[in-house]
């Protein structure tokens, strides 16, 4: 007896889960689309990304002159920074990863120039894209990237110090 009500409450539970007519008891309307089980989002306040990303620490950065400083972003736990320097033509450093052991996949490091009375005058940025038609290394994963990146031409001269963040970090 009480694997036939097992039975039956099981078959039950599958009927109410079958294709059904819509509710109100008529039949589906012609032309009607069976539901696909792919899931559409929308998200029609949301406003569409355009341009590179930004970093907000970097208008109020104001490294010393001669000095490179740290623009924090969302990234921060999962490098360091090396051999930071600037001459006022370029600022240049190396970043190495440390939250894993994986092929570096993108990357952007930002670069706010600023003048001596530690005002953002200008910014630039380094990118690097793995390209796997062109990346053959052999041996273990790359965690270490040289970067340069150069004063804007119309700030060379007016630009004395730079501060680097890194708005982009996709790794394996």
């Amino acid at each position: 007896m009480k694997n036939a009500i097992a039975v039956a409450l099981a078959a039950l539970a599958l009927s109410a889960c079958s294709t059904a007519a819509p509710e109100g008891g008529g039949a589906a309307a012609p032309g009607a689309s069976t539901p696909s089980p792919v899931v559409m989002t929308s998200f029609p306040d949301l406003p569409t990304p355009t341009g590179d990303p930004e970093l907000p620490g970097i208008a109020t950065s104001a490294p010393a002159a001669g000095a490179v400083g740290h623009i924090p972003g969302p990234f921060d736990d999962r490098f360091a920074l090396a051999r930071l320097r600037f001459d006022g033509s370029q600022v240049t450093g190396a970043l190495d990863i440390t939250s894993d052991v994986s092929d570096l996949l993108e990357l952007q490091v930002l670069a706010g120039f600023y003048d001596a009375k530690g005002r953002l005058i200008g910014q630039n940025r380094f990118t690097h894209h793995l390209d796997e038609d062109t990346h053959h290394d052999s041996g273990p994963p790359s965690e270490h990237e040289r970067f340069t990146i150069a004063v804007p031409a119309g700030l060379r001269g007016k630009a004395v110090s730079a501060a680097v963040g890194v708005p982009v970090l996709v790794n394996e």
